[in-house]
């Protein structure tokens, strides 16, 4: 879809109801959804973190941006993910936090990117994190640059594909909570996007099909 044609929807899509967990089942491993079942967030403190779902025209073409995380002794390493992470004390807000993670992971300024929605924030069990995610906007075509440190790789991303259900797979991985189990994926350009990442990556799909 072109970037022009994406824009004129902008005002439908913040005043959609997000289809939250439903959307988010969708690409849950059936061993999390069992163990989210009987979890009470409240009751266990989770950090806070919060991720930028980053829209702009790249080719005239509206474009999604992911990152690959560089490889590091952790539950998230070489994972494909929304740029973001976990709050600063100094943030005013969650996403402030957004913000200003995507300015440092991708090299974004923050007053290039008008956040537009705020989605449901999704519980990681191994790392322990209450994620919030924003769907942000910039009109104008982005030159990323990559903290090293964090970024392996960017990975830009047509919407036209990413609303192709041809992206959603089933693959057999080995995860942090069990082994050999099959879960649903996107295949993003020969990479598999699974976890919370997918899980937010539905809402927002199931989301711009309403609208769009």
């Amino acid at each position: 879809m072109e970037f022009h044609d994406f824009l004129k929807y902008v005002p439908k899509i913040t005043k959609e109801k997000l289809p939250a967990a439903k959307a988010h089942l969708l690409m849950s491993p059936v061993d999390r959804i069992e163990m989210l079942k009987e979890l009470n967030i409240s009751s266990i403190n989770p950090k806070k973190a919060a991720v930028m779902m980053l829209l702009y025209p790249k080719e005239k073409d509206t474009h999604l941006v992911l990152i690959v995380r560089n490889s590091y002794p952790g539950v998230h390493s070489s994972q494909i993910a929304f740029p973001g992470g976990k709050v600063d004390p100094e943030d005013k807000s969650l996403m402030d936090t957004a913000l200003r993670e995507t300015e440092e992971e991708i090299g974004v300024c923050r007053t290039r990117v008008e956040v537009i929605k705020a989605f449901t924030e999704v519980y990681i069990p191994p790392s322990n994190f209450l994620v919030s995610p924003f769907l942000g906007i910039s009109n104008h075509p982005l030159t990323f640059t990559p903290q090293e440190s964090e970024v392996a790789a960017i990975i830009e991303f047509p919407l036209k594909e990413f609303l192709n259900d041809n992206i959603v797979v089933q693959r057999r991985l080995n995860t942090s909570y069990a082994a050999a189990i099959d879960v649903p994926a996107f295949l993003v350009k020969e990479h598999i996007v699974w976890g919370a990442t997918a899980m937010m990556m539905s809402e927002l799909k199931e989301t711009l099909k309403n609208v769009l």
